[in-house]
């Protein structure tokens, strides 16, 4: 039996804690309903293999014929012999994002508890399982998701490409999402507690390649607790269907939307504190110095040089108004969920089916 003891020695400081007040034994992965979710588009190459790694604590496995062309669903079927196999087909392909939320309406229908997500191309480590949902099953957790950048080691295998693709996309998904101390955000090695996936699974999220980043920004709406684990990647002669040149400017301007859509939801309509006040300001001042300076350049004469009460009416607004945005930047830096929202969720679903 492996117990959770064990897998979260040497982890982060907070898993620390929580595993000292837990003694060895109290919590293992047999019987603490682990379901693991598969998307399967054009991976029948692999798939199989993916399926023959599953550790046995694993309850069940829900792969998801995303309309595949190449009839997974039924290859599986076919040539699989593990009893936990679950098949689901979609009619039409939804994109992985859609696929996803399938499996893991199924798999939380079932009774799974924690709903591990992997892709079927074999490039996934299922022996790190273990790390990952321990900060849910820790209750340290409501999501967890592995990060290829936590040591160079890992990165020698990714191409460059990668490492500099991903590199900007997780600059990008910390703004927009306000998960400031996560990385990596598009890897697609997850794990969430199967309330808090109810609970995003209302929300529309993005169905296609954009997912896993769409996804931490409704957790963030949630106030969700996200943690991020050490998980190498591997590569061999599996084919991507993500196409880099297509997706940078879609993925931009959603981006952009999520920033605009938190910004106004977490610091305007769900609260109003002083990085709210920070921002209205901030903006102010920089907007009526490039104004004021801008009114001056279109009016002076010809030749006429600006005192230095004008160059500081224009230029003061701006720096203070810019002091004012780094420090409403520095509150949302420090504003990251750290109280997990899952065993609250457990307690009211628990006390909601014994009034019914």
């Amino acid at each position: 039996m492996t117990s959770i003891d064990q897998l979260a020695r040497g982890g982060p400081p907070q898993i620390e804690r929580r595993r000292q007040a837990v003694r060895p034994g109290d919590l293992s992965l047999e019987g603490a309903g682990v379901w693991l979710v598969i998307p399967c588009f054009k991976v029948k190459a692999h798939i199989l293999r993916v399926i023959e790694k599953s550790p046995a604590w694993v309850e069940g496995i829900v792969c998801v014929d995303d309309a595949c062309p190449e009839g997974s669903g039924d290859f599986i079927e076919a040539e699989a012999r593990d009893p936990r196999i679950v098949v689901v087909r979609l009619a039409r392909n939804q994109g992985v994002g859609g696929a996803v939320l399938a499996g893991y309406a199924e798999a939380a229908r079932r009774g799974g508890k924690i709903l591990v997500k992997v892709d079927g191309d074999d490039q996934m480590d299922l022996g790190y399982m273990g790390q990952l949902v321990a900060p849910i099953l820790l209750g340290e957790a409501d999501y967890a998701k592995g990060n290829r950048f936590t040591s160079v080691s890992h990165l020698r295998a990714m191409p460059m490409v990668r490492v500099f693709g991903n590199a900007v996309l997780s600059f990008a998904a910390k703004v927009s999402t306000g998960y400031w101390n996560i990385f990596d955000p598009t890897n697609g090695y997850t794990a969430i507690e199967s309330t808090v996936a109810r609970l995003v699974m209302e929300k529309r999220v993005s169905r296609r390649f954009f997912f896993e980043t769409d996804l931490l920004y409704h957790l963030a709406t949630l106030r969700a607790v996200v943690r991020d684990v050490p998980i190498p990647a591997r590569y061999a002669d599996e084919v991507s269907n993500l196409r880099i040149s297509a997706i940078v400017g879609p993925f931009a301007l959603k981006h952009l939307r999520n920033f605009i859509q938190r910004v106004l939801g977490q610091y305007f309509v769900r609260d109003f504190n002083a990085a709210s006040l920070e921002l209205v300001f901030g903006m102010f001042g920089i907007l009526f110095g490039l104004g004021y300076a801008a009114h001056y350049v279109s009016t002076r004469v010809p030749g006429q040089v600006a005192s230095a009460g004008v160059v500081m009416a224009a230029a003061l607004p701006i720096i203070l108004g810019a002091q004012l945005l780094l420090q409403a930047v520095n509150f949302d830096v420090l504003n990251v969920p750290i109280r997990p929202i899952h065993p609250y969720l457990r307690t009211v679903a628990r006390l909601e089916s014994q009034e019914s």
